[in-house]
Protein backbone atom coordinates (compact mmCIF):
# COMPACT_ATOMS: atom_id res chain seq x y z
CA UNK A 1 0.00 0.00 0.00
CA UNK A 2 1.79 3.06 -1.27
CA UNK A 3 -1.13 5.88 -1.28
CA UNK A 4 -1.53 7.70 1.70
CA UNK A 5 -4.81 8.10 3.61
CA UNK A 6 -7.48 10.81 2.91
CA UNK A 7 -9.81 11.67 6.34
CA UNK A 8 -13.02 13.14 6.34
CA UNK A 9 -15.92 13.29 8.60
CA UNK A 10 -19.53 11.44 7.84
CA UNK A 11 -22.30 13.64 9.48
CA UNK A 12 -25.62 11.11 8.02
CA UNK A 13 -29.10 9.89 8.42
CA UNK A 14 -29.93 6.44 8.55
CA UNK A 15 -33.34 5.26 7.93
CA UNK A 16 -35.07 1.89 7.81
CA UNK A 17 -37.01 0.83 4.96
CA UNK A 18 -39.15 -2.06 3.87
CA UNK A 19 -38.35 -3.68 0.40
CA UNK A 20 -40.95 -2.21 -1.58
CA UNK A 21 -41.18 0.93 -0.25
CA UNK A 22 -41.01 3.71 -2.64
CA UNK A 23 -37.86 6.73 -3.08
CA UNK A 24 -39.26 9.65 -2.09
CA UNK A 25 -38.66 12.91 -4.43
CA UNK A 26 -35.46 14.69 -2.44
CA UNK A 27 -35.98 17.76 -4.18
CA UNK A 28 -38.63 18.55 -1.85
CA UNK A 29 -35.32 19.54 0.48
CA UNK A 30 -34.25 22.67 1.32
CA UNK A 31 -31.65 23.86 -0.70
CA UNK A 32 -32.03 20.84 -3.12
CA UNK A 33 -32.44 22.24 -6.60
CA UNK A 34 -32.06 18.78 -9.09
CA UNK A 35 -31.28 15.08 -7.85
CA UNK A 36 -28.52 13.16 -10.32
CA UNK A 37 -29.00 10.35 -12.20
CA UNK A 38 -29.06 7.03 -10.31
CA UNK A 39 -25.60 5.28 -9.76
CA UNK A 40 -25.36 1.57 -8.92
CA UNK A 41 -22.15 0.03 -7.13
CA UNK A 42 -21.57 -3.54 -6.13
CA UNK A 43 -19.99 -3.15 -2.51
CA UNK A 44 -18.37 -5.83 -0.46
CA UNK A 45 -17.17 -5.41 2.65
CA UNK A 46 -14.95 -7.73 5.47
CA UNK A 47 -15.39 -6.00 8.50
CA UNK A 48 -11.99 -6.43 11.64
CA UNK A 49 -11.95 -7.16 14.87
CA UNK A 50 -9.67 -8.52 17.50
CA UNK A 51 -11.05 -11.73 19.06
CA UNK A 52 -11.42 -9.85 22.29
CA UNK A 53 -13.23 -6.98 20.51
CA UNK A 54 -11.24 -3.99 21.09
CA UNK A 55 -11.92 -2.28 18.34
CA UNK A 56 -15.47 -2.05 19.45
CA UNK A 57 -14.79 -1.09 23.18
CA UNK A 58 -12.98 2.02 21.08
CA UNK A 59 -16.37 2.84 19.06
CA UNK A 60 -13.76 1.86 16.03
CA UNK A 61 -14.56 0.45 13.10
CA UNK A 62 -12.14 -1.43 10.77
CA UNK A 63 -13.08 -2.68 7.37
CA UNK A 64 -11.83 -3.71 3.56
CA UNK A 65 -14.24 -2.90 1.28
CA UNK A 66 -14.37 -3.63 -3.16
CA UNK A 67 -16.83 -1.87 -5.45
CA UNK A 68 -17.63 1.71 -5.34
CA UNK A 69 -15.62 4.82 -5.84
CA UNK A 70 -13.71 4.59 -2.38
CA UNK A 71 -12.91 0.83 -2.18
CA UNK A 72 -9.97 0.09 -0.24
CA UNK A 73 -9.35 -0.22 3.71
CA UNK A 74 -11.28 2.28 6.06
CA UNK A 75 -11.24 3.23 9.58
CA UNK A 76 -14.15 4.71 10.88
CA UNK A 77 -13.99 6.21 14.58
CA UNK A 78 -17.55 7.79 16.58
CA UNK A 79 -17.15 11.42 17.64
CA UNK A 80 -20.11 13.75 18.73
CA UNK A 81 -19.75 15.72 15.29
CA UNK A 82 -20.40 12.83 13.41
CA UNK A 83 -18.01 9.48 12.13
CA UNK A 84 -14.45 10.15 11.44
CA UNK A 85 -13.30 7.88 8.56
CA UNK A 86 -9.45 7.49 7.04
CA UNK A 87 -9.39 6.03 3.66
CA UNK A 88 -6.97 3.92 2.28
CA UNK A 89 -7.53 3.25 -1.48
CA UNK A 90 -6.71 -0.50 -2.78
CA UNK A 91 -4.65 -0.44 -6.43
CA UNK A 92 -5.81 -3.27 -8.32
CA UNK A 93 -3.59 -5.72 -7.24
CA UNK A 94 -4.82 -5.60 -3.52
CA UNK A 95 -8.63 -5.41 -4.65
CA UNK A 96 -8.02 -9.61 -5.41
CA UNK A 97 -5.34 -10.31 -2.76
CA UNK A 98 -6.43 -11.96 0.68
CA UNK A 99 -7.68 -9.88 3.41
CA UNK A 100 -4.32 -8.53 5.45
CA UNK A 101 -4.31 -5.62 7.61
CA UNK A 102 -1.41 -3.63 6.20
CA UNK A 103 1.14 -2.28 8.31
CA UNK A 104 -0.01 1.20 8.02
CA UNK A 105 -3.29 0.72 9.46
CA UNK A 106 -1.91 -1.95 12.09
CA UNK A 107 0.16 1.49 12.91
CA UNK A 108 -2.89 3.71 13.16
CA UNK A 109 -4.58 1.21 15.42
CA UNK A 110 -2.13 0.89 17.85
CA UNK A 111 -3.20 2.83 20.69
CA UNK A 112 -6.55 1.10 20.74
CA UNK A 113 -5.80 -2.31 19.25
CA UNK A 114 -3.03 -5.05 18.14
CA UNK A 115 -3.36 -7.60 16.18
CA UNK A 116 -4.52 -10.12 15.35
CA UNK A 117 -7.54 -9.12 13.40
CA UNK A 118 -9.88 -11.43 12.56
CA UNK A 119 -13.08 -11.00 10.27
CA UNK A 120 -16.10 -10.69 12.34
CA UNK A 121 -18.26 -9.99 9.64
CA UNK A 122 -18.80 -9.55 5.68
CA UNK A 123 -21.83 -7.33 4.57
CA UNK A 124 -22.97 -7.31 0.90
CA UNK A 125 -24.58 -4.37 -0.48
CA UNK A 126 -26.59 -3.54 -4.01
CA UNK A 127 -26.52 0.44 -3.33
CA UNK A 128 -28.42 3.07 -5.58
CA UNK A 129 -26.37 6.68 -4.72
CA UNK A 130 -27.91 9.71 -6.20
CA UNK A 131 -26.48 12.79 -6.25
CA UNK A 132 -28.88 15.92 -4.45
CA UNK A 133 -27.36 19.19 -6.30
CA UNK A 134 -28.13 22.60 -5.43
CA UNK A 135 -29.20 25.57 -7.78
CA UNK A 136 -25.42 25.56 -8.51
CA UNK A 137 -24.46 21.75 -9.62
CA UNK A 138 -23.14 21.97 -5.84
CA UNK A 139 -23.13 18.23 -3.92
CA UNK A 140 -25.89 19.40 -0.76
CA UNK A 141 -25.85 15.56 -0.03
CA UNK A 142 -25.85 11.82 -1.18
CA UNK A 143 -28.51 9.70 -0.96
CA UNK A 144 -28.28 5.89 -1.32
CA UNK A 145 -30.71 3.15 -1.27
CA UNK A 146 -29.18 0.38 0.54
CA UNK A 147 -30.39 -3.70 0.09
CA UNK A 148 -27.92 -5.23 2.20
CA UNK A 149 -26.84 -8.94 3.00
CA UNK A 150 -24.87 -9.54 5.96
CA UNK A 151 -22.92 -12.76 7.65
CA UNK A 152 -22.04 -13.01 11.35
CA UNK A 153 -18.67 -14.57 10.47
CA UNK A 154 -18.61 -16.18 13.73
CA UNK A 155 -22.15 -17.24 14.22
CA UNK A 156 -22.35 -18.03 10.95
CA UNK A 157 -26.26 -15.94 11.39
CA UNK A 158 -27.21 -14.07 7.60
CA UNK A 159 -29.39 -11.59 7.40
CA UNK A 160 -31.22 -9.02 5.06
CA UNK A 161 -32.46 -5.26 5.14
CA UNK A 162 -33.21 -2.50 3.19
CA UNK A 163 -32.24 1.18 4.18
CA UNK A 164 -31.78 4.47 2.99
CA UNK A 165 -28.52 6.80 3.89
CA UNK A 166 -28.45 10.50 3.91
CA UNK A 167 -25.10 11.62 3.88
CA UNK A 168 -24.07 15.46 3.84
CA UNK A 169 -21.82 17.00 1.15
CA UNK A 170 -19.78 19.57 0.03
CA UNK A 171 -22.76 22.44 -0.34
CA UNK A 172 -24.57 21.14 2.51
CA UNK A 173 -26.01 24.26 4.70
CA UNK A 174 -22.73 25.97 6.63
CA UNK A 175 -24.57 26.12 9.83
CA UNK A 176 -25.82 23.73 12.32
CA UNK A 177 -29.19 25.45 12.32
CA UNK A 178 -29.59 24.37 8.65
CA UNK A 179 -28.19 21.23 8.64
CA UNK A 180 -31.01 20.55 11.68
CA UNK A 181 -33.48 21.77 9.35
CA UNK A 182 -32.49 19.62 6.56
CA UNK A 183 -32.38 16.75 8.61
CA UNK A 184 -35.68 17.48 10.02
CA UNK A 185 -37.24 17.94 6.61
CA UNK A 186 -35.41 14.39 5.17
CA UNK A 187 -37.17 12.67 8.79
CA UNK A 188 -40.78 14.16 7.68
CA UNK A 189 -40.05 12.84 3.78
CA UNK A 190 -39.09 9.31 5.20
CA UNK A 191 -41.63 9.40 7.63
CA UNK A 192 -44.38 10.09 4.70
CA UNK A 193 -43.02 7.77 2.72
CA UNK A 194 -43.06 4.53 5.38
CA UNK A 195 -39.61 4.61 6.59
CA UNK A 196 -38.17 5.69 10.11
CA UNK A 197 -34.80 6.58 11.70
CA UNK A 198 -32.86 3.44 11.66
CA UNK A 199 -33.09 1.07 14.77
CA UNK A 200 -29.20 0.76 14.12
CA UNK A 201 -26.57 2.95 14.37
CA UNK A 202 -24.73 1.23 12.10
CA UNK A 203 -24.45 -2.19 9.24
CA UNK A 204 -22.25 -3.67 10.93
CA UNK A 205 -23.82 -3.39 14.76
CA UNK A 206 -27.02 -4.73 12.67
CA UNK A 207 -25.11 -8.25 10.91
CA UNK A 208 -23.70 -8.80 14.91
CA UNK A 209 -27.16 -8.42 15.91
CA UNK A 210 -26.19 -4.86 18.30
Amino acid sequence: MTTEPRSSLEIERKYDVEAGTAVPDWSTLPGVAAVGEPEPRELDARYLDTADGRLAEALTALRRRTGGPDAGWHVKRSTPEGKLETHWPLDDAEESAPVEVPEAIIAELAEVAQPPFEVIARIRNSRTAFALLDAEGGMVAEFVDDRVTATDERSGRTSSWREWELELGPAAPATATGVAELFAAADELVASAGGAPAASESKLGRALGR
